[in-house]
């Protein structure tokens, strides 16, 4: 029996004795009635043993008025996960109202109020003690509660009525207190302006306690649905689209530059995912947090941010362990996602060949393959003996087993792709055909470029990851030396991108070996991009991790019409080798044209 009760009371139970933990039990046995808040009796004894234990304790009680959950602790600390809660629907509360004691006489605090908000609760009880208090002949408590307080949320930017007389007694008037967090969060290290929510929640003056239990409860909240919903519906535009909050760490490590330009890269990752991008929260840490990335402070913020926005999907900057991502989504109730997770939903909706979306299906399931929900290595029952016979294996395990030979089976499928590839190339090599792999970072318009010198016709937009598919054409330029007429193939690649996750770069090799197989590469740079250096730096980190060290590269600035003499000053400056051009305006091409000539003949002459 001591196990279980242990179990079931929740927070901090270290030093309590078993006498007070039976009391505490005790509370879920009590039934309120479904239409008041509380009832004289229920707050006196939650407050006399709350007095007697000398700490706070929350109870929280659904609308049948049963008590599911009591916690020794503040609002904050004995909060109900949000995966656990009740799910009724957008626009709705939890169904869950809590009472809490606390030992001073205070309002109740922000912490406890943002929990609130936290949890969509029905409302906040909040019993202030006297300290002291006693027992009646037969068990009643009585005594122990100096004044109680009402708090509940009000719908966003809505000025609630004070008319209500169920709600309060004449004269005692609720007092609006609009949430933010201009008071730093201990331990955050953040260094970027407070989040200003517009939650907004009431809170009563001090009421006595049969004031408090004489008011309608169930009035009060389904007034305070109807509000909601109606904010919600008004909300709901577009269903089908992703609402996401990003999140972004700043590590010791990180400039403030290159911290920025990830959080803008990542914003136009999610538009191009399909996503609606609501709001950035950020924070500076000198190394991310083992179980949750930010640290607890800003996991509440992000909970609260979520909720008040209406977002459905926390996108994070960096990439996250299966492990964290459980964390994050137990604490926050909505659906994680890293950033590696958007580039590979992008690449599931752009391929469009059997072989590209071939290689998206094994880089999808090497990814998920670890961040399958469940115990891991515990729950195989391979190998035989006591504890692996019985009913047989559990369906996740059945999934597990199903993912790692479906990889295996891609595994195989995507060497079959090479070695075609490597055919193809093998027979441009006997025929002496020079090949150049137009390689660069995403939307640096590679596939227009490729567009306007062969009239490809390839799929192009101002998107990132817009095509997936390797294509190649021929095209004739004059020779280097002799002038005459020169047949080379151009390929455009796959486009690059600053961390490409590790599970593309292994299920893509049939295409990135285009690259490391081509006589030279032509490396094409957007200069209009404010970060066109460091997507430099980034084609060039991934291009020399690669296996084989690719050939010789002419850098190519495109997109000249669209940036200013100081911008392309400063690219001549250091890459005084490079041809300048517009691909989408044909402007330089004949200079292309000839400098790729010099190219192929640097690239293929014996040295």
């Amino acid at each position: 029996m001591g196990a279980k009760l242990i179990e079931t009371i929740y927070g901090n139970i270290q030093g309590l004795k078993s006498s007070q933990l039976k009391q505490l039990e005790r509370l879920y046995h009590q039934r309120l009635p479904g239409d008041r808040f509380t009832t004289p009796e229920f707050a006196q004894r939650a407050a006399a043993i709350s007095t007697e234990i000398d700490e706070p304790i929350c109870v929280y009680i659904n609308r049948r008025g049963q008590v599911i959950r009591v916690g020794v602790g503040t609002p904050r600390q004995t909060q109900i996960p949000p995966l656990e809660l009740p799910r009724y629907g957008g626009g709705r509360l939890s169904g869950i109202r809590c009472i809490a004691t606390h030992l001073k006489p205070e309002t109740p605090s922000e912490a406890a109020l943002t929990a609130m908000a936290i949890q969509r609760l029905d409302a906040l009880v909040w019993l202030t003690l006297t300290g002291g208090g006693f027992q009646r002949r037969g068990g009643g408590a009585t005594g122990y509660i100096q004044a109680a307080y009402l708090a509940h949320l009000i719908p966003q930017g809505e000025n609630f009525t004070e008319d209500k007389p169920e709600e309060i007694d004449k004269g005692e008037k609720l007092s609006e207190v609009a949430l933010s967090a201009d008071t730093p969060v201990v331990g955050t290290q953040s260094t970027t302006p407070a989040l200003k929510t517009s939650f907004l929640w009431k809170v009563s003056e001090p009421l006595s306690l049969e004031t408090l239990a004489s008011q309608d409860f169930l009035d009060l909240v389904e007034g305070l649905e109807a509000e909601f919903e109606g904010e919600f519906v008004a909300k709901e535009v577009d269903a089908d689209q992703d609402k996401v909050l990003l999140v972004g760490v700043m590590t010791q490590e990180m400039t403030q530059q290159h911290f920025e330009d990830g959080l803008v890269e990542l914003v136009r990752l999610v538009e191009t995912a399909g996503g609606q991008v609501l709001q950035t929260l950020r924070q500076k840490r000198s190394r991310p947090h083992p179980q949750t990335v930010v640290g607890e402070g800003k996991v509440q913020e992000i909970s609260l941010t979520a909720q008040t926005i209406s977002a459905n999907l926390v996108v994070f900057d960096r990439d996250l362990s299966p492990a964290q991502v459980r964390n994050l989504e137990t604490q926050i109730g909505i659906r994680v996602v890293d950033r590696t997770e958007v580039i590979l939903d992008i690449f599931a909706q752009r391929a469009r060949s059997g072989a590209g979306k071939l290689q998206v299906e094994l880089a999808q399931l090497q990814y998920s393959l670890p961040r399958l929900r469940g115990r891991g290595q515990a729950m195989s029952r391979q190998g035989g003996g006591i504890g692996t016979r019985g009913p047989g294996e559990t369906k996740l395990e059945t999934e597990r087993r199903a993912i790692a030979k479906r990889i295996a089976r891609l595994q195989q499928e995507v060497n079959q792709l090479q070695a075609h590839r490597f055919r193809l190339r093998q027979q441009r090599h006997h025929r002496e055909v020079p090949s150049i792999a137009i390689v660069g970072y995403t939307n640096a318009g590679k596939s227009t470029l490729l567009n306007v010198l062969t009239n490809a016709e390839v799929y192009t937009a101002d998107q990132l990851f817009a095509t997936l598919d390797p294509t190649t054409r021929r095209l004739t330029i004059p020779a280097a030396v002799t002038g005459e007429p020169l047949s080379i193939v151009l390929t455009d690649t796959v486009g690059f991108i600053h961390e490409l996750p590790p599970a593309l770069i292994d299920a893509f090799r049939a295409t990135l070996e285009e690259v490391t197989d081509a006589d030279a590469l032509l490396h094409l740079v957007d200069l209009s991009h404010p970060a066109w250096q460091n997507q430099i730096r980034s084609v060039m980190n991934i291009l020399t991790e690669m296996p084989v060290t690719p050939g010789p590269a002419l850098v190519a600035f495109n997109k000249i019409d669209a940036v200013d003499g100081e911008t392309l000053a400063i690219a001549r400056e250091e890459f005084p080798q490079a041809v300048f051009i517009s691909a989408a305006k044909a402007l330089g091409m004949e200079t292309l044209r000839h400098r790729l000539a010099q190219l192929v003949q640097y690239a293929i002459s014996p040295r």
